[in-house]
């Protein structure tokens, strides 16, 4: 079941593929340096400062990435990144990703980015302007304007 969110707009307008970018490379910043504080955290609390390898640390990691982005999807629609740049992820119908779009989202973005980024540069010959995890979990970024409340 989907919640609604609390502000509504009417001049929401899709977002921009260079806007959308801008949020994604915010919020590559902040998963890699996420990712930098659980490997230290492991490595020297865990493992004696040896170097931690292996399927299962690889796993937690992608698991971590995931939990990350989806706790923003589902609270507010945005990731940090998003917020700087006014942008939010909703349902087709305006209201909050759940868990299920969430997961869709996330795994689909990663065959995107293995098929050479081809999933994201979609966005630039969709008419909706969306790319291929959009589609496949029913949602898309839109642009909220300058007097958003930016924080639900």
């Amino acid at each position: 079941m989907s919640r609604a969110f609390k502000e509504t707009y009417s001049e929401i307008k899709t977002a921009s593929p260079m806007k959308r970018l801008g949020a994604f490379v915010y919020d590559m910043m902040l998963i890699i340096a996420l990712l930098m504080v659980s490997t230290g955290i492991i490595t020297m609390g865990f493992n004696d400062g040896e170097s931690v390898e292996g399927p299962l640390f690889q796993s937690f990691l992608f698991v971590l990435v995931y939990l990350f982005l989806s706790y923003f999807w589902m609270r507010n629609g945005q990731t940090l990144g998003m917020l700087a740049w006014r942008l939010r992820v909703q349902t087709t119908e305006g209201y909050r990703l759940n868990f299920t779009q969430c997961l869709l989202r996330y795994l689909v973005g990663w065959i995107s980015l293995l098929c050479c980024g081809v999933g994201f540069l979609w966005m630039f010959i969709s008419k909706q302007k969306m790319a291929w995890h959009d589609m496949a979990s029913s949602s898309h970024v839109v642009e909220l304007p300058k007097n958003a409340k930016i924080l639900e």
